[in-house]
C-alpha cells in the first residue's frame, strides 16, 4: 500500500509557506488583484477597479497571469 502523508507534514509546509515574507506578500498581491479587478461585488455589480475607472473591463484570471508573465520578464 501506499503511505498517507500525515496532516502534520502538510501543516508544517503551510506554516513554512505563509512564514516566508515574500511569499505572503506575493499571495496578498494576487488575492487583491482578484478582488479589485476580477470579483463582482454584489453592491457595486461589477469589480472596483471598473468602479473606480481604472479599468473599462472585466478581467478573467489569465490577464492577472498576463500582467504577472510581464513583470517577470521585465525583472
Amino acid at each position: 500500500m501506499g503511505s498517507v502523508p500525515s496532516p502534520t507534514a502538510s501543516r508544517r509546509f503551510f506554516v513554512t509557506y505563509a512564514a516566508v515574507p515574500s511569499f505572503h506578500a506575493h499571495s496578498v498581491a494576487l488575492f487583491a488583484m482578484y478582488y479589485n479587478f476580477v470579483r463582482i461585488h454584489k453592491t457595486l455589480r461589477t469589480p472596483p477597479a471598473m468602479a473606480a475607472d481604472v479599468t473599462k473591463r472585466l478581467w478573467e484570471i489569465d490577464d492577472i497571469v498576463d500582467v504577472l508573465e510581464a513583470w517577470e520578464a521585465v525583472a
